[in-house]
């Protein structure tokens, strides 16, 4: 059997006991390290596991899948999974490979960003299409996500911005040189993610955010230290959320007066967060 165990959001505890119990009879434990991070180390995992485990980056993953699935038909292995298993459509990719070589494979739920968001007081059924934010480069400035945002925007639904992260990445330079040298980590910010907004915003003209956009900075959501604060892009562009992982909201039109209330709680400046509520979204 093939598992593909969700670990929650936050430290080694949140796994569920039934992630646990199926650790426990696999003879290999792969953990996931690039989509997304715990905010433990992996030593604390193998404590709590009593097994050994092995960190599979994007490499292993996408170029060695035949090594995580080897003899996977007659042993346990475990694929763990920071959230949940189909956070992610390279997990789904390891799925097929797995079901084709004849390998059962059983899926085991956990709490991800995509439903623990509920955090900012925002309802689910009110959420539009995510988009992912990569890392600008001087030669590579994407934009297609804004197509999603503008769709979200013209329904009014909010749109959540998952924000990217560079773990064991290389240069283009060592890439090109074949030199396995890595860059060191990197996890882009809500500051970073705004800039880039704006940037293309700027540069697209169609409106489907601006300045005054309400929109909810969300960081190491699940974590002791989960930090929200909520705000006009333009005020949330130079707020600081701490540490990794962050996230980040657009807040749509169809904004209900219950989730105006929640978002007042963590407004970073309450009296130009109500000014946008009643000139921009028609909320008193």
């Amino acid at each position: 059997m093939l598992y593909i165990i969700g670990l929650g959001l936050s430290d080694e505890f949140d796994i569920t006991l039934r992630g646990l119990n199926a650790i426990k009879t696999c003879e290999r434990v792969y953990l996931e390290a690039y989509t997304s991070i715990l905010m433990v180390e992996k030593e604390k995992l193998e404590a709590l596991y009593q097994k050994n485990v092995i960190v599979a980056d994007r490499e292993m993953v996408e170029t060695q899948s035949d090594e995580i699935l080897k003899d996977a038909d007659k042993i346990n292995v475990a694929f763990l999974v920071v959230g949940d298993p189909y956070g992610a459509t390279t997990h789904t990719d390891l799925v097929i490979r797995a079901e084709e070589l004849g390998i059962q494979v059983k899926a085991i739920h956990n709490a991800s960003i995509m439903n623990a968001v509920g955090c900012t007081g925002l309802q689910l059924y009110n959420f539009g299409q995510t988009i992912s934010m990569v890392f600008f480069t001087e030669s590579w400035r994407p934009d297609s996500w804004y197509d999603r945002v503008k769709e979200n925007s013209n329904l009014g639904l909010h749109t959540l911005c998952l924000l990217d992260i560079k773990v064991k990445e290389q240069s283009v330079e060592n890439l090109v040189r074949g030199r396995l040298i890595y860059e060191p980590p990197r996890y882009m910010t809500t500051n970073q993610a705004i800039d880039q907004l704006l940037e293309i915003e700027q540069s697209r003209n169609e409106k489907a955010y601006t300045e005054d956009t309400l929109a909810v900075a969300v960081a190491r959501v699940g974590s002791d230290s989960q930090k929200l604060a909520s705000g006009t892009l333009k005020q949330l562009l130079t707020t600081d959320m701490g540490g990794p992982l962050h996230s980040l909201v657009l807040v749509g039109k169809r904004l209900h007066i219950m989730e105006a209330e929640v978002l007042r709680k963590f407004a970073v400046g309450l009296e130009e967060f109500n000014r946008v509520l009643v000139s921009e979204y028609n909320v008193k």
